[in-house]
This record gives structure tokens, sequence and C-alpha cells, in this order.
């Protein structure tokens, strides 16, 4: 296998293989909320651990029965949502366990009736304490990602699984067993790769970062909490709908676009953008889950798997922009660290 920089491979696998093995433990729970009358699920994370949630929620607004939102923590205190009551699973991601916001919105939702699971990192924690149930897969900031998108992706199917919107989600589940050793073959494959594009994204000033479908709240998510969080670069996260409808107007001749491509059905609107703006820019750098191999995975599980596939292969991207900005990812001027 290709050497990494500044990675460990055992860690992340035992990490995801963690993840995955929540899968039956998420089923129990899933059941459990449905047969106790829940009709409603509510993800509410704090910051980047919101954004990680959306895919999920997508795929349950788009393909079940069931009505799932994503909610902000701190509006939630401060606004309330009629919505949330004792039908409603709310569903708090949280690496650290101790996120304020988080906190807040859990005694808030829960004085409403609602049940609440925490998935967090750490146990005996305060979320992890307060929570009906936590369910706890020891993560840290490079590999948390795909950890919670794993963790959310299990919890939707057996939802649909069990209101009857899918029927083979023992076959998926099957797949996604497969996936920590493939996502971690990919990170190999793309190491010379992710160099390049580390090279590219801190060669400019700022970047336009976009994607459509599940690939966006990566996008969305990469934009915000790797480049302007961890590196204090500036960026422009668009929605690749939105792009043609304000965006477009600030590409010129070496304005940087970062686009990432799943393989859902949003795929479509990716590929508009990069039709678009590769004829006015050399500075388009196209991330496509697409290109990477992973065998014995189906069509429309690497649809599923997209954003977990992305955020893979970025964390090598930002383990070379650290270094070739001489910038570690762990400093922050203004933060006082609350960890997703």
């Amino acid at each position: 296998m290709t050497e990494m920089l500044n990675f460990d491979a055992e860690r992340y696998l035992r990490i995801q293989s963690g993840a995955v093995g929540l899968a039956e433990r998420i089923d129990a729970v899933v059941a459990d909320a449905l047969d106790s009358g829940v009709t409603h699920v509510v993800f509410a994370g704090a910051g980047g651990a919101g954004i990680l949630m959306h895919p999920a929620a997508a795929l349950l607004r788009d393909r079940s029965d069931v009505r799932a939102d994503v909610l902000l923590p701190a509006e939630l205190v401060e606004s309330g949502s009629a919505v949330v009551g004792r039908r409603t699973l709310v569903v708090i991601p949280s690496l650290s366990g101790t996120t304020a916001e988080s906190l807040a919105a859990l005694d808030h939702v829960k004085a409403a009736g609602a049940q609440v699971l925490v998935l967090t990192g750490h146990a005996e924690t305060p979320l992890a304490t307060k929570a009906d149930v936590a369910l706890v897969n020891f993560a840290e900031d490079d590999t948390s990602c795909e950890s919670f998108y794993l963790q959310s992706l299990l919890l939707a199917l057996s939802v649909m699984a069990r209101t009857g919107t899918i029927e083979d989600r023992a076959g998926v589940v099957a797949e996604l067993q497969r996936l920590p050793r493939l996502l971690l073959a990919a990170k190999a494959a793309f190491e010379a790769q992710a160099h390049e594009l580390a090279v590219g994204l801190a060669a400019e000033p700022w970047h336009i970062v976009t994607g459509a479908g599940n690939a966006w709240p990566e996008a969305w998510y990469y934009g915000m909490c790797i480049l302007e969080e961890m590196q204090w670069i500036r960026t422009r996260p668009v929605h690749a709908s939105d792009f043609f409808h304000g965006t477009l107007e600030l590409v010129e001749p070496g304005v940087s676009v970062l686009l990432l491509k799943g393989e859902d059905a949003a795929r479509p609107l990716a590929d508009r953008v990069e039709r678009f703006v590769s004829a006015l820019t050399e500075s388009l750098h196209v991330l496509d889950t697409a290109s990477v191999e992973l065998p014995g995975i189906s069509p429309a599980t690497r649809g599923l798997v997209s954003p977990a596939v992305l955020s893979a292969l970025l964390e090598r991207v930002s383990a070379h922009l650290e270094v070739l900005r001489d910038h570690p990812l762990t400093t922050r001027r203004y933060y006082r660290r609350m960890a997703y």
C-alpha cells in the first residue's frame, strides 16, 4: 500500500469498522422508536456534525414516508419548533459529547417529549449521559466524517426498511461492511492526486466549492469546516442548483472552483457546472467518486456512500494542505474548541 502522509491506517480501519459495526444497535433503536409511535426524525447537530446529517435526512425525505428535518440546535432553542414532540426522534451527533449548543437543544427537545439518540465519540460525556440512547464510536477530527456519514445512513436505512420503503437493508449493510477497507485503498490510490489538488488549493486565495445531491453537504462541510476553520482560506460554498443564480458571475480566468461529484440522481447538476466552468477558468478542480474503485459495491450503494468516499479522499488533501501551508489543522485564532 502507498505510504500516506500523517496517517494511521489501522486506526482508520478500526474507527470506520466501528461505525459500520453499529448497524444492528442502530436498527434496534429505530425499531423501539417506531414501535413507540415515532413518525418524525429530526437531525440536530451543531456546525459540521449537523451538515454531515443532511444526506441521511434527504434520503428519508425523498424515499420514505417518515418526515425528516435538519434543525440547527442554537436556533431550535431560541425559536422552538412545533413539530418536535413525543412522536419525534431527535438525533444529535457530537464527536466530543460536550458541544454546548447541542446540550441546550437536548434539554429543549426532551422537555417537549421527544426521544433523543446521541451519536458520539466518547462515553460518559454530558450528551451521552443525558440522551435516551447514546451510541459511541471513538473517532477524531480526521476520521469523524465517514463515521458520522455511515452511522446516519444506517439509521435512515433502518427507518426505510421498517416502514416498508426498501426491501434489502441486509444486502446494503453487507456491502457497507466492506467499505472501510475499500475506503482505505481509495485513500492510498489517491495520495499523489491529493498532493496535486492540495498544491492547487494552496496556490489561490479563495475558492468556490460546489456539489449537488448528497455530494453537496461534503462541499459545504469542506469549505466551511476545513478550508475556512482549519486553514483560514476564504471559500464560497454554493449548491450546484444555485450556481447559475448568482455565483456564475464570479467565474473568470484564474478563479478556483472545487467541484465534488457523487453518483446519485443529482449528478447531472454537477455535470452542468463542470461544462460551464471548464470553458472559463483553468482552475477547475473536479473530485469525482465515479473514478474510485469500490469492488463489490453495487451502483445503488455507491450512490448512497458518495459523501463518505469524498470525505475519505479530501482528508488526504487536507493532510498535504496543512504541510504545504505550514498551518496545522488544529490551529485556531478565535475558536474555543468544541469538537464535533
